[in-house]
């Protein structure tokens, strides 16, 4: 490629080239070789962004309601401010759809609804699950004619996506649901049908899900355990309500969050590299219908690379916190609403600053600390200590602490998962022993049982044994930094103030895939 003659080539005429002519030439080769491979990456990179462009539907803006909650305004010009995602799943049978499951033909219903709150520091996040039962006022929506419906009182939240029967659903009449009932203005909204969620599964290779029991019902066959689900296997995992689990909704969205940290963690593995996200994002946009400001491939792009730094352990999935009213679902006040005032004030379910400010939101808390010796009576009160995070070792690190005290029956209960804050449970008869033992879990919940036999420890993610870090899969291991009362308040943990009825439906996503997986 580079030939050149030398004096020793008599015949070929050609004169000698001197070495500082041959780096030269060879340099000025060099760059050229490298422009032609910047253009054809460039070339490259640009014809797959014109393929996602088209790949992407949008849903029309028009139907977005006019008198919308207000956009958040930065603390300081130029400063970033929260962002809120409607995620919602499609189970429409049209476009190669009815292969892989879904409701009836045309229409799709929208039985998975997820608002992700990205806080303004684009480090923490809480996905919080709307239960598609939940009994709410959907708002005036447009109709196909371009009328509008009149509102309507305590219609099921799902129907909101059904009316006007769009061919891709009525996305916008379901944001405009969500805003009604939380007071949050949503930035973005997304509809991802079974095909986007088989081919994002397969274009990351798997995603490790944790099924609760063999499952041999309506075309579904799961094997129990903890396995790597892609394609048809992870839609069914998703969609399965009968026949897996506690067979109910709310046990499907439990899945569906420990499903998607599952995608978060296999994601934040291979990295936000272009490599990794286009395939994916080839795979994904096929299928999804967005609104117009994620309308195309660079949008999309731009808002993943947004939130590459959230870690794993900052990210919080919530169900709404909910009761059943008959065979519906209505939500429970008035946690409810301290959780959509959480959010609107860009604050962590403990009622925390993700810049550290404390918020005025606080629950009752157990009595303080006290270093009396135990009287008889106190020593010999029986107290059952339960692991409600599902980490390996916590329920024996709390006994061994009562132990420690002078408690002398002491017992562990069954494991539950998915506890936030620590709570301290009695009958008013034991309060003075009671007190001793929720002295020694700072920030926990003090609860009266009337008729309870023992006192009940339920250990959630504020607990830290004194001389370790919890580990969600290897149990805790030694970090002398961290203790009851010096464990820091963080998104994924929060050492007081949560309110029952968040603290009771959350769970962490790097909590273990196999905990928490239903409601009872």
């Amino acid at each position: 490629m580079f030939e050149h003659r030398t004096a020793a080539d008599e015949d070929g005429g050609l004169p000698t080239m001197s070495s500082s002519s041959r780096r030269r030439r060879f340099l000025r080769t060099a760059i050229g070789l490298a422009a032609v491979l910047v253009l054809s990456v460039v070339g490259a990179g640009a014809w797959f962004y014109h393929r996602l462009d088209h790949n992407i539907t949008t849903f029309d803006a028009g139907g977005v309601a006019t008198e919308r909650p207000p956009a958040p305004v930065p603390v300081t010009p130029g400063a970033q401010v929260p962002v809120n995602v409607l995620l919602l799943g499609s189970d429409t049978r049209d476009e190669g759809n009815s292969s892989l499951g879904g409701g009836d033909e045309g229409v799709g219903h929208s039985d998975t609804a997820i608002l992700l709150h990205v806080y303004a520091d684009h480090k923490h996040a809480v996905g919080v699950s709307i239960p598609r039962d939940t009994l709410v006022t959907i708002p005036s929506c447009k109709l196909p004619t371009g009328t509008w419906t009149a509102p309507k009182t305590d219609q099921m939240f799902n129907s909101a996506f059904t009316i006007g029967e769009f061919a891709k659903g009525n996305p916008a009449c379901t944001q405009n649901t969500v805003e009604a009932l939380t007071g949050l203005r949503i930035d973005h909204t997304v509809v991802v049908d079974f095909k986007g969620a088989a081919a994002m599964t397969e274009a990351l290779g798997g995603v490790d899900a944790c099924v609760p029991n063999d499952v041999n019902e309506y075309g579904i066959h799961l094997k129990k355990g903890l396995q790597k689900l892609s394609g048809q296997s992870a839609v069914d995992y998703l969609r399965a309500r009968h026949g897996i689990g506690d067979s109910s909704d709310i046990g499907r969205m439990k899945r569906q969050q420990a499903f998607l940290s599952s995608m978060i963690k296999k994601v934040q593995g291979q990295g936000f590299s272009l490599p990794t996200l286009l395939p994916l994002a080839d795979a994904a946009t096929k299928s999804l219908t967005v609104d117009e400001g994620l309308g195309t491939a660079m949008k999309l792009v731009d808002f993943a690379r947004s939130v590459q730094d959230i870690k794993l352990s900052d990210v919080t999935f919530v169900t709404a916190p909910w009761r059943f009213a008959g065979e519906r679902v209505r939500l429970v006040q008035p946690d409810a609403n301290t959780l959509w005032k959480l959010l609107k004030e860009d604050r962590t379910l403990d009622g925390q600053s993700t810049a550290g400010t404390s918020a005025a939101t606080a629950s009752p808390t157990a009595t303080p600390a006290t270093t009396a010796p135990l009287t008889p009576e106190q020593a010999a009160a029986p107290v059952v200590v339960v692991n409600g995070v599902g980490t390996s070792g916590l329920a024996g690190s709390g006994a061994e602490a009562l132990k420690a005290r002078g408690f002398q029956n002491v017992s562990l209960g069954a494991t539950t998962g998915g506890r936030l804050q620590t709570e301290v449970a009695y009958d008013p008869a034991m309060k003075a022993a009671a007190d001793q033992v929720a002295a020694l879990f700072p920030g926990a919940r003090a609860v009266e049982e009337p008729g309870a036999e023992s006192i009940t420890v339920t250990l959630g993610r504020d607990f830290r044994p004194a001389g370790t870090q919890l580990n969600s899969v290897d149990g805790p291991s030694p970090s002398p930094s961290l203790s009851p009362s010096s464990a820091p308040s963080t998104p994924g943990a929060t050492p007081s103030g949560v309110p029952s009825g968040i603290a009771e439906n959350s769970r962490n996503a790097d909590t273990d895939p196999c905990a928490n997986l239903t409601f009872g």
